[in-house]
């Protein structure tokens, strides 16, 4: 599957070209806006190089097309009153759509991060048709709700997926005949041939990463690693303020990281941490007591309060391994921030972080800067909510040079 592709694009936002980008300066007005909330001209100047002619056509540009919103003149500042600038919310609209091995989801968001609309539906395993239908019906239902005006905002379709679907049929139970019908799958292919916009593809834990970096607190650390728990585990990173795909679009695998044993675990020589710290686990000791696990999928946020000792012994164990990879990936990386994030309730996740903190302090860390871990601010939506930042990113972002450079 072709990472971070794109269909045939959207003329519908004026300022398009022939591969449906925006400018560079364009998004860069943009992207400081976003980080910034609201800006002035002058500020605008100061924080971007540009000359104060070339943001006024720019901003001026952005405001007639309704991307910006020009707030109220304000007095009592050096010179003439000016007025700040700030994303129009109607600017543009994005689906996201999040594959999961127990879930989907699909999420339409305004231009600075509002749910408009969502879906949620689980399943034992997915299977490409039914994804497909469920997308395709999903978008239809969402459309017909929406004001013309506002549809003919939308900039594209996102899907955030795990890479290779078809591996770890083992884990989550499926018959290794159907789920392999994903090795065939373009999945992004599949939904743009009858797509009236551009549709990406990206990593789902590297959408929840950008989810997180756009819209959640991720923008206030210009350096940091991201945690998510989900059925597996994965990673993303964020260096200078812009999300780092790496060579493969894969850095952050912290799955893949070695896993350390733990007495009575069952965690062999040579287990990795997907092995370990990862919802999968915890259903299968559910299952192994005769208990469903379907709360953990039906109810993301809310688990209840009867899961009790299960529940606590995987946290220990997510806590201890976990705690020895993000150890590991400071040494590498030396960001100063892990955030944290899962598939799980807030008390969960507040959980987990503690018992990694105290795990941490367990771990020889000679050598390396003190780093911090801090919860993630979107939860359980990441993904989904990722995979509609794609199309946000592609377009009016500066990410897009780095995550999108094979199509620039």
């Amino acid at each position: 599957m072709s990472t971070f592709a794109s269909a045939t694009p959207s003329t519908t936002l004026r300022g398009s070209n022939q591969s449906g980008l925006r400018a560079h300066h364009e998004r860069l007005v943009l992207s400081l806006i976003r980080l910034h909330k609201q800006l002035h001209k002058a500020e605008l100047v100061r924080l971007s190089g540009l000359s104060m002619q070339t943001i006024s056509i720019i901003v001026n540009q952005l405001t007639d097309e309704e991307l910006l919103l020009k707030g109220q003149p304000q007095r009592g500042r050096v010179g003439q009153p000016s007025a700040p600038y700030s994303l129009n919310p109607e600017g543009a609209l994005s689906f996201g759509l999040k594959i999961g091995r127990r879930s989907v989801d699909l999420y339409l968001i305004d231009f600075v991060g509002k749910v408009l609309a969502l879906r949620h539906e689980v399943y034992p395993y997915p299977t490409p048709q039914g994804v497909t239908e469920f997308a395709r019906q999903g978008i239809a239902a969402m459309r017909a709700k929406l004001p013309s005006r506002l549809d003919k905002r939308i900039a594209g379709l996102g899907i955030a997926a795990p890479y290779e679907m078809w591996t770890w049929h083992e884990e989550i139970g499926a018959p290794k005949a159907e789920i392999d019908a994903w090795r065939d799958i373009d999945m992004r292919e599949l939904l743009a041939r009858d797509s009236e916009w551009p549709v990406y593809f990206a990593n789902d834990i590297t959408a929840a990463c950008a989810a997180e970096l756009m819209f959640g607190q991720g923008a206030s650390y210009p350096d940091y690693l991201y945690i998510f728990i989900g059925s597996f585990i994965g990673g993303g990173l964020v260096l200078d303020g812009h999300l780092f795909p790496g060579r493969t679009s894969n850095a952050g695998a912290l799955g893949s990281m070695p896993a350390p044993q733990r007495a009575g675990s069952g965690i062999g020589t040579g287990s990795q941490l997907v092995h370990v710290a990862s919802i999968y686990v915890l259903e299968r000791k559910l299952m192994d007591i005769g208990r469903s696990p379907a709360v953990l999928w039906q109810s993301p946020d809310d688990w209840g309060d009867d899961l009790g000792a299960l529940l606590e012994d995987w946290v220990d164990e997510v806590a201890e391994s976990l705690a020895y990879a993000i150890v590991a990936a400071i040494a590498v990386i030396d960001v100063e921030t892990v955030l944290i994030d899962g598939a799980f309730p807030p008390h969960v996740r507040e959980k987990v972080i503690a018992r990694t903190e105290a795990a941490i302090g367990r771990v020889n860390r000679q050598g390396l800067s003190n780093f911090r871990l801090l919860p993630g601010s979107i939860g359980n939506a990441a993904r989904a909510m990722g995979g509609a930042c794609l199309p946000l990113l592609a377009n009016f972002t500066q990410d897009r040079e780095v995550l999108f450079k094979d199509n620039a």
